[in-house]
């Protein structure tokens, strides 16, 4: 027989997880800027980071799992205070908002469930480990590369955004990906897929 205690686990985890949903009604907000209507969610934002953070991982030979929390985790706040472009930033401090709503978020959750989140911000504010770093740039990367992707289908102010970030990317493995991202044709994958066959 449940417990009281186990059954509110499974309501609070089951609360979360439909918080969590609400990110994929949360459009990143600094696409707008550029006038890219219906522009990627955070959510999905969210899902190639932990792709791509993975990958960077595997290829500077670190164990992955505590990179894909960090990647999967890293902006589950915005479904309360939604995604704030850099002009907004400018004005506002999101950062205290930001930890605020991921501390009352995880609050509610069993203690262990907290512990490893909240450790897991922790590690990747502070960028002390190398799990933390690579999770960095596996978010920077997603954001260089969804530009670069926009600049191909006719965004060219999306080119802006592709400036000063690449410096930030602190992975060798996170450089090479972006340096033959940069010149590449994205597209090429499934442009060859898609030739017919005579």
């Amino acid at each position: 027989m449940k417990t009281k205690t186990q059954i509110g686990h499974v309501k609070e985890i089951l609360n979360f997880i439909s918080e969590a949903g609400m990110l994929k009604r949360v459009e990143r907000s600094g696409w707008s800027v550029l006038g890219i209507k219906h522009a990627e969610s955070v959510a999905e934002h969210s899902f190639r980071c932990a792709v791509i953070g993975y990958l960077i991982a595997r290829m500077e030979k670190v164990p992955p799992y505590k990179v894909l929390l960090m990647t999967l985790f890293n902006d589950i706040h915005e479904a309360r205070i939604t995604d704030l472009h850099k002009m907004a930033q400018r004005y506002i401090d999101a950062e205290p908002h930001e930890d605020k709503s991921f501390y009352e978020q995880i609050k509610p959750l069993p203690k262990d469930i907290k512990k490893e989140l909240f450790d897991m911000r922790d590690s990747y504010k502070n960028q002390l480990s190398k799990e933390s770093v690579i999770a960095r740039d596996a978010d920077i990367l997603e954001c260089l590369i969804q530009a670069k992707e926009y600049y191909e289908y006719g965004h060219l102010e999306a080119a802006k955004f592709m400036k000063k970030a690449p410096a930030f990317l602190k992975t060798k493995s996170a450089r090479q990906l972006w340096q033959r991202a940069k010149s590449s044709n994205l597209n090429d994958w499934w442009i060859k897929l898609s030739k017919f066959k005579r």
